[in-house]
């Protein structure tokens, strides 16, 4: 794997000096830095399920009230080392929503524009309104949990990369592909939907180039606030 370059392509801006630094040490880690990493996901994705197994049972009833099965969502995602999984969380958008993304961004050239930069909408006509409640404080991702205790996540790590935005990665490939996603990261706490993807792109890949245990604990910290407060949900 390729440590990180101190140019980039042109017209491939990263909006950050630090993801053009060189990593501190080699991509994914130390081998103590990873298995410290994977013994933490695990007793913090357990934990979840012990004390809010009763709240995952409810959204999950909440799902099928307010728009029929299944009330989990399915989709496969790049993860460690560029290989696939099933990425879970609770279906917060429409039975056809494929169809319906596609014929809205076929009829709406602003919406094709706002997709291209940030790979999100701020009117999304896919999501349900019990759907927006759950993403508009990241309720959605709680089957992630699950992700994390079977080893396809971690707590902290890039966002799971789907199919169509590999190539939005550009250089730092390598560097998505050395650790697992995480549930939340660097673009949630610098302003998730609100940075595009690009940005978010060179964001992942300085968290890589710099791992520590240290951060990931700041990391989670924040996303607590970030979430509590909605901020950049979309």
């Amino acid at each position: 794997m390729s440590t990180l370059r101190s140019t980039t392509p042109a017209g491939r801006g990263t909006g950050s000096a630090a993801a053009n630094t060189a990593a501190y040490g080699p991509l994914g880690g130390s081998p103590w830095l990873r298995h410290a990493k994977r013994a933490a996901d695990i007793l913090m994705a357990g934990s979840f399920f012990v004390f809010f197994g009763w709240a995952y049972a409810l959204i999950w009833l909440g799902v099928l009230y307010t728009s029929g099965g299944p009330a989990i969502y399915m989709q496969p995602r790049y993860g460690k080392d560029g290989r696939v999984f099933k990425f879970y969380k609770f279906r917060s958008m429409v039975a056809d929503a494929d169809a319906v993304l596609a014929r809205h961004l076929r009829e709406n050239e602003a919406a094709r524009r706002e997709w291209a930069i940030y790979q999100k909408l701020v009117h999304d006509p896919r999501i349900t309104r019990f759907g927006a409640f759950l993403r508009k404080y990241s309720i959605d991702e709680f089957p992630q949990f699950w992700n994390v205790l079977k080893g396809d996540m971690s707590m902290v790590g890039p966002r799971p990369c789907m199919f169509t935005q590999k190539d939005l990665y550009g250089d730092y490939w390598d560097h998505y592909c050395a650790v697992r996603p995480g549930i939340t990261g660097l673009w949630q706490i610098s302003g998730r939907n609100e940075i595009s993807y690009r940005r978010r792109a060179a964001m992942d890949a300085e968290y890589v180039a710099h791992l520590s245990l240290w951060r990931d604990l700041a990391i989670l910290l924040k996303t607590f606030g970030v979430v509590t407060g909605a901020r950049g949900s979309r």
